[in-house]
């Protein structure tokens, strides 16, 4: 079965438990839902040792994943965040820039931004290294190829924080998902694909063995036409290239 395929019957029975965005209502094609029983699932995940044991989290800012943002500053953890799109680039939230009544409110996508701070790809390379990624999906199978809305946003994530040195094939990508968004086909995969070491559901835990996750960075040729113009972390990490400040790091 290909993506589109799969997901666009994921989407026909998704739309019986996802919560509503206040801009874009049910159009799938946008955002990524909320969906009843988030809570269940949120809890399975802050209950691994994974993420006990981190530190540093990189979240994407789809909406069901809002509750874990707000979990992750109550838990002391700096947090990384994409902006929509990644038009605006990155946001680095830390727990000291919430008080602590404010958690739920400050992880919401209107008010993070005002909370947190930009953090350029310079800042987060020479700071930080990702303990942990998280990131919702439209659908995702057993095998853990996961996919979103079709933009191609979190495999663009993944390859320039890889060419930045601040995730390895070990960091665990950990997507959060409904039940009913686990499909049981196979999927065509590409070299671009990044595949998720669990997918945590409001009832299960599924465990990936040996996911792959490409081992390059950012393959310039290959962006669709407007991403460069439109994704600001992009411009920054060709930049950085050109003028040999990723030496020793392959992309």
């Amino acid at each position: 079965m290909d993506k589109a395929t799969a997901r666009a019957a994921v989407w026909t029975k998704l739309a019986q438990v996802a919560i509503p965005d206040s801009r874009f209502h049910l159009n799938f094609n946008e955002y990524i839902p909320d969906f009843a029983g988030n809570d269940l699932a949120t809890a399975r995940l802050i209950e691994l040792d994974a993420f006990q044991a981190a530190e540093v989290l990189f979240i994407t800012p789809d909406n069901c994943l809002e509750r874990l943002r707000a979990e992750t500053v109550r838990a002391g953890k700096i947090q990384i965040m994409s902006t929509y799109g990644i038009r605006r680039g990155l946001i680095e939230l830390r727990p000291d820039d919430v008080p602590p009544a404010l958690a739920d409110y400050a992880v919401t996508l209107d008010l993070i931004e005002k909370f947190g701070r930009p953090i350029s790809l310079a800042e987060l390379r020479q700071r930080y290294r990702l303990d942990m990624i998280v990131t919702g999906a439209s659908a995702v199978n057993t095998a853990g190829v996961r996919f979103g809305k079709g933009h191609g946003f979190f495999d663009l994530e993944w390859a320039f924080l890889w060419q930045i040195g601040v995730v390895k094939p070990e960091t665990p990508v950990i997507a959060v998902v409904h039940d009913y968004q686990v499909v049981e086909v196979e999927l065509a995969t590409s070299p671009f694909d990044t595949l998720c070491d669990l997918v945590i559901t409001p009832t299960q835990t599924i465990r990936i063995e040996s996911p792959q996750k490409p081992a390059h960075g950012i393959l310039w040729d290959k962006l669709e036409p407007g991403m460069l113009a439109d994704i600001p972390p992009l411009q920054e990490l060709k930049q950085l290239q050109e003028t040999g400040q990723l030496a020793g790091l392959k992309g």
